[in-house]
């Protein structure tokens, strides 16, 4: 289902500017129970997105989310999906009916959304390549909508804006 109503875009009065002076911790498990911890995406800019497979706006949220990390590609950014509180069966076959290759961390005692102060999902968070949460988000938004992106952009680091652009200029330039 495409995002179109009104509740799911993506102006810039929908992200909030990040109050609490620390960064919660976030080390979950993903499907394959490996480890992982936010504090290993420093450097990048990385969307935490709490999320449930029975939560419908969560459902129609998480592709836009897809479409955002590859229309980034090749740029310092990933998306964590905290599943909350969902078996990992459950949560694999979701991911393959739906078709989505996410990263997804397991809060199986809603812990980690405690801490975040997660109140309604879907909830999403926007850390700077330094690790600190910089924006969040209440409900669902189209994540792939210029507004959005251009939101993610400007947080990824300067030195990665401009190699990007002189690897733009080098490409443009062979091609004559």
């Amino acid at each position: 289902m495409l995002l179109s109503t009104q509740d799911a875009r993506a102006d810039p009065s929908r992200f909030v500017p990040w109050q609490r002076a620390e960064t919660p911790a976030l080390t979950l498990k993903d499907l394959g129970g490996r480890l992982q911890s936010l504090a290993d995406y420093r450097g990048k800019v990385v969307l935490v997105n709490f999320w449930a497979t029975w939560c419908e706006p969560c459902r129609d949220e998480l592709p836009s989310m897809r479409r955002l990390r590859e229309r980034l590609a090749g740029q310092p950014f990933d998306v964590l999906a905290v599943n909350y509180g969902e078996s990992a069966t459950r949560i694999s076959d979701f991911l393959t009916r739906e078709r989505l290759d996410l990263t997804v961390l397991l809060d199986p005692n809603q812990e980690a959304a405690r801490t975040w102060r997660v109140r309604v999902l879907p909830g999403s968070f926007l850390v700077g390549a330094d690790g600190r949460v910089r924006l969040s988000v209440i409900g669902e938004i189209d994540w792939a909508s210029e507004d959005a992106v251009k939101t993610v952009r400007a947080l990824l680091p300067a030195g990665n804006a401009a190699e990007v652009q002189a690897t733009a200029r080098l490409v443009g330039s062979a091609a004559r």
